[in-house]
């Protein structure tokens, strides 16, 4: 089965630290959560007064508590929901993951049914787990690298001031494979 804390890591690499980019549509990001899209995330009570300090924003990352609310934070709201720990690949479990972080869980899991040709609801069931476990892993990650690349083409082509974002994504897929 699949490991979480290996897979925490490599998407904490991809999604950086505290950011707060106009452009972005999620808004201030800290790890990847993003306020306008997480605002409830209690982890922005510790954030907002951790603004009030000189060290901001290099003061987050010594803060323990708000370390283990981003864990926990991606392991409950998408480790599980793409049901990480039933998936015996470990490069397919953080391909699905990664993405889902990136661009929702139900697109992640839409592109990764329609790559295993099971029924596309949006949602990583037992059929699709099955079917994922079955498929061939090499092709699951070239065929689902490049559903993500169209999905990001079609993003920058609806948003075009997405277009700055476009190949740190592209990169971030390849390097999934």
């Amino acid at each position: 089965m699949a490991d979480f804390d290996s897979a925490y890591k490599k998407m904490l690499n991809h999604e950086g630290g505290y950011v707060n980019d106009p452009q972005d549509p999620g808004g201030e990001t800290y790890k990847g959560v993003a306020r306008k899209m997480h605002s409830k995330w209690p982890g922005w009570d510790l954030i907002d007064m951790a603004k009030q300090q000189s060290s901001f924003p290099k003061n987050l990352d010594k803060d323990a508590e708000l370390q283990e609310m981003i864990f926990d934070f991606y392991k409950t709201n998408f480790w599980n929901v793409v049901k990480g720990d039933d998936l015996e690949n470990q490069q397919v479990a953080e391909s699905i993951f990664d993405f889902g972080v990136n661009a929702g869980n139900a697109t992640s899991a839409r592109l990764a049914q329609m790559v295993v040709e099971a029924k596309v609801d949006g949602v990583i069931g037992k059929i699709t787990t099955q079917r994922l476990n079955e498929f061939d892993p090499d092709h699951f990650l070239a065929s689902f690298a490049l559903a993500k690349i169209a999905r990001y083409v079609s993003i920058v082509k609806k948003r075009p001031t997405s277009r700055k974002y476009f190949y740190g994504w592209v990169r971030r897929t390849i390097g999934d494979i």
